[in-house]
């Protein structure tokens, strides 16, 4: 199959995954900010988003897109070392024309999935998983079961501590390095691979990607900072 045995084929896959994530990432960071401007509206979109059939499943689809995209990653990865052989030892300094981050696209990328773990912990371990657990008849406690779609409580429990918020911080980060250089990477796979268009994708991407991650970093400090405030005021 071409998407699977053709390099181009693989990046394709890789792209497309890649946008639909990014696409993912721009929603998340929207509703996330709803938490800084209105509490009792941040959860209604948590209950809208439990348990139910919808969220269930794109919750499903999300994590498939995520797994292919991570196991394409490696492929090519491995792929294109084994491509430059003993080249790859041969080489002492990088060229000036590539980037930082794509030469550290699989680093990066390996932060970003610790970071997701780190989200799924304190997130979705919390929210959605016992409520499925509930439906499938497995006993849970009344105090969890009360803040399943109390996102807001969540969140402060998580960025009150400082630890968390830098760990965060620190993924989001990453998280900013493996967009801006994924996102027209992509863009070229797609077909936009000419001088005009790379060089605005790469503007776009660098601009898109930062309104991203500052979005959630907003959440971390504002509510970090609220904790403060809560704590000494």
């Amino acid at each position: 199959m071409w998407l699977i045995n053709s390099s181009v084929g693989r990046k394709v896959v890789m792209s497309v995954t890649g946008v639909a994530l990014i696409l993912f990432l721009t929603f998340h960071m929207a509703m996330n900010l709803v938490a800084l401007i209105s509490a009792k509206g941040y959860n209604v979109i948590c209950e809208f988003l439990g348990a139910n059939w919808y969220a269930l499943a794109a919750t499903a689809i999300l994590g498939l897109l995520v797994v292919i995209h991570i196991i394409y990653a490696f492929w090519l990865t491995l792929q294109n070392r084994k491509a430059r052989g003993n080249e790859h030892y041969a080489v002492s300094q990088k060229p000036k024309t590539v980037e930082w981050a794509s030469q550290n696209m699989l680093v990066l990328g390996l932060i970003v999935i610790i970071g997701l773990g780190l989200h799924f912990f304190n997130f979705w371990c919390k929210m959605q998983f016992p409520e499925v657990l509930h439906m499938v008849g497995v006993h849970v406690d009344a105090a969890t079961m009360e803040n399943v779609s109390n996102g807001v409580y969540h969140i402060q429990q998580t960025f009150s501590n400082p630890v968390y918020s830098v760990l965060y911080l620190v993924w989001l980060a990453a998280l900013w390095f493996h967009l801006t250089h994924g996102f027209w990477s992509a863009m070229q796979t797609l077909g936009w691979n000419n001088k005009i268009w790379i060089t605005r994708w790469k503007t776009i991407s660098n601009i898109y990607t930062t309104i991203i991650v500052l979005g959630f970093a907003a959440v971390v400090v504002g509510f970090y900072l609220g904790s403060l405030c809560g704590a000494t005021c």
